[in-house]
């Protein structure tokens, strides 16, 4: 027995020790990320020897002890497949192996998504099923399981956590039309996270998405989509076509949108009080509204190498609206008398962005942006009032605001190993806004200096993964009548631990300062009614934002599940306020409240293509407690959200609801949007998609906004609804066609405009 023993182990040491090993890394060629999940077999002919995926940082090892030639073979869903012929019989590193990604997403054959956590990231590369049933980019983010986004198909937009999101493509930052502009089928691969990275942390953003294209093997395409209402006047639409030519490409795209609402209804009832005057106030409004917005976008990339990018980008974005109050109101103190309010504004921002970036090799690179614009707004209001006694008073806020600003970058990678990674950057803003009340002619010119530098380490160990940032804001505000300077810290901390490939546990810890805006520092009294009076306050500390998060997820082929356990605290938390003045007179200001508490939890159960149905369901719990000098409020409100779908060859039927929930900041409760959709979408060929939608189904009112207010001052109930949106049935169509070579390989940061504003408007 001991002989045998001895001969069994002498065996396998000659085997462990004729055993071959096989290792490398696996990239997309498009833009040399790290390709996670991919399927690495040796295969000796047709027999399978071993296999493994790839891991977080696109590694790869495998281990034979058949000697002679064998074949490596990758594949990865998106990608083309490729095949390594090895003759060696020796150990070998193969390197790096770069795919490509697929032209035709039909020859794809994947039935779930492959997600996974990269880095504290959720990473998604959707499934050919989810692809196929969305006929548009929001609605394949309707069927994604990411926990936290919330993408509406009404007013096609995206945010995070009720916040708008950092949003990129292929690295680059960009907007929710450009996001719209997007056809399923090009998208590869999804990054997302719910904290917001520090090279974008001063930006007031929730979240962050990046989707990376496929790279295409035509030279050029070309997008058109439209949709209108058949019952209301509602039109969308987008149009984009890119072309590249050598080391050039070129894209155009316009995004025009236009709303002509009629029944729009706003009834409210709310008192003033004071120490020695009470008005209690009931308002019946009708309020119709019309805009129209048109963005245009001119873009050229410019590659002359696989190492060196430079790109222009121009923007405009015309925007014009006007809306009307006719106002019937029961005043106890005054009595009984009628309100009209006239509203209209134009908008114009032009903006150039300029972008260089180059990699010195594979583990450095650099990327220096210039972004310029140019914005004018012209904002009329008049509130005037008719009396039963015949009398007449006017309130008018007339303000011409011109703003130029000017916002750069530098940041710097550097990549010590796959498993050890530092980034560093500086960006400013400077800028000139020039407010003029054309009534009393007074010209405030507003300027600010805003600094913020930042740094961020990042280290995986193991199955961890630890993310350390921390940046400095440095920010020099003044205007006519004050200045202000403020240095503040902004830092988060994110462990991510990929505990099976079923399981993944992620925490962090974000502290990111509220600083006040120009225009709520600015101190300019203006009166909007016969009781209210408006102004800034340029005494406003700022706000402290402190959030723990617990994020456990789990996956099990066709199913995924999430939860989110969140817990935000601010001290100094900022609200509107309202005070006595006096002489029957109130003034509404923002103040610095004691702090704020928010704790919710949100469930997403992701279920998808069990023979050609899906669904994609939300469920959220959320706490909020707020505390003033002599006050405090408690909310507790419960919201979900589901999306049901059934595809079959060419023809999706699917089911969109949301129940939406309340919300508590300061004295003031909101509600969500509501919302709900019946699509039914054919798709005859890989060129056209037509589209049936029924919103807001056997609802009236349409979409409905309710609010109310606890101040001991101003007491208030509001309900505001657009009936013009009830039972609306909505079609829409795209056309899209490619053709040529066109490469995606960009990778950037920053904003491409500058959208803030220095105008106060209530």
């Amino acid at each position: 027995m001991k002989r045998l023993s001895i001969i069994i182990i002498t065996l396998l040491s000659l085997l462990s020790v004729s055993a071959r090993t096989i290792c490398g890394e696996v990239r997309s060629d498009n833009d040399s990320t790290a390709v996670i999940g991919a399927s690495c077999r040796l295969m000796s002919g047709n027999q399978f020897i071993d296999g493994i995926t790839t891991d977080a940082n696109g590694n790869f090892e495998l281990s034979t002890s058949i000697k002679g030639a064998i074949t490596l073979r990758i594949s990865m869903t998106g990608y083309n497949p490729t095949e390594i012929v090895i003759d060696s019989d020796k150990n070998i590193n193969v390197g790096t192996i770069y795919l490509s990604a697929s032209g035709l997403l039909n020859e794809v054959q994947v039935t779930a998504n492959t997600l996974t956590d990269v880095k504290g990231r959720t990473v998604i590369f959707p499934s050919v099923a989810d692809v196929k049933a969305s006929s548009t980019t929001i609605s394949l983010f309707q069927k994604l399981p990411l926990n936290g986004l919330d993408a509406n198909p009404v007013n096609r937009s995206i945010s995070v956590d009720g916040g708008t999101p950092v949003i990129l493509i292929n690295g680059i930052p960009s907007t929710i039309d450009d996001l719209n502009g997007l056809q399923p089928k090009d998208i590869a691969k999804i990054e997302f996270s719910r904290i917001t990275p520090a090279r974008y942390a001063d930006r007031g953003n929730n979240g962050f998405l990046n989707i990376t294209l496929k790279k295409r093997n035509d030279g050029g395409q070309v997008y058109i989509w439209g949709r209108s209402a058949v019952n209301t006047a509602f039109v969308d639409g987008n149009m984009r076509a890119s072309y590249h030519q050598g080391p050039s490409q070129f894209t155009l795209s316009y995004n025009p949108s236009w709303r002509n609402y009629h029944d729009v209804f706003d009834n409210s009832t709310e008192s003033y009080i004071g120490d020695d005057f009470r008005v209690n106030l009931e308002e019946h409004d009708r309020n119709p509204f019309y805009y129209h917005t048109h963005n245009v976008m001119a873009k050229y990339d410019f590659s002359p190498n696989i190492n060196t990018l430079f790109s222009a980008t121009m923007r405009m974005t015309p925007f014009f609206n006007k809306s009307r109050s006719l106002a019937n109101t029961l005043d106890s103190f005054l009595g009984d008398y009628e309100n009209i309010n006239l509203n209209k504004g134009k908008d114009l921002t032009p903006s150039l962005d300029l972008f260089f970036k180059r990699d010195f090799n594979d583990n450095n690179s650099l990327e220096v942006q210039l972004v310029g614009t140019l914005s004018a707004n012209d904002y009329r209001r008049a509130n005037e009032y008719l009396f039963s006694d015949g009398s007449i008073s006017e309130y008018i806020m007339d303000v011409d605001s011109r703003r130029r600003s000017l916002i750069s970058e530098i940041c710097y990678s550097h990549q010590f190993s796959n498993s050890t990674s530092l980034s560093a950057g500086y960006q400013n803003t400077i800028s000139h806004s020039t407010n003029t009340y054309l009534l009393s002619d007074y010209k405030p010119v507003l300027t600010e200096n805003n600094n913020y530098v930042y740094a961020r380490f990042g280290q995986q160990l193991g199955k961890l993964y630890l993310s350390l940032s921390t940046g400095a804001k440095l920010y020099w505000i003044k205007n006519d009548l004050n200045k202000r300077h403020f240095v503040r810290n902004l830092s988060t901390v994110q462990l991510s631990w990929n505990i099976s490939k079923m399981w993944n546990l992620a925490a962090a810890f974000q502290y990111s300062p509220s600083i006040p805006s120009l225009s709520a520092l600015t101190d300019y009294p203006q009166q909007l009614s016969p009781y209210l009076i408006s102004n800034g306050s340029p005494d406003l500390k700022v706000s402290q934002n402190f959030m723990y998060q617990l994020m456990p997820s789990f996956q099990y082929k066709k199913f995924n599940a999430s939860l989110l356990m969140n817990y935000r605290n601010v001290a100094d938390f900022v609200m509107d306020d309202m005070f006595y003045l006096g002489d029957r007179l109130f003034l509404s200001q923002s103040i610095n409240a004691k702090n704020s508490h928010a704790a919710w939890a949100n469930l997403n159960l992701k279920l998808n293509d069990i023979r050609g149905f899906g669904v994609n369901l939300n469920l959220g719990l959320s706490h909020y407690r707020t505390e003033g000098t002599d006050w405090s409020h408690k909310l507790t409100s419960f919201n979900a959200s589901i999306n049901l779908w059934w595809n079959k060859g060419p023809y999706t039927i699917s089911y969109w609801r949301k129940i939406p929930g309340k919300y508590l900041s300061g004295n003031y409760v909101g509600k969500d949007e509501n919302g709900d959709a019946l699509s039914f979408q054919y798709q005859p060929d890989k060129h056209w998609s037509f589209n049936a939608s029924w919103m807001y189904m056997f609802d009236k009112k349409g979409t409905q906004y309710p609010s109310w207010g606890y101040s001991l001052v101003n007491p208030y109930y509001k309900e505001r609804y657009i009936k013009n949106n009830g039972n609306m049935v909505v079609l829409s169509v795209s056309y899209s066609a490619d053709f040529g070579s066109i490469f995606r390989s960009s990778r950037r940061s920053l904003n491409n405009s500058d959208n803030n504003t220095s105008l106060l408007k209530r």
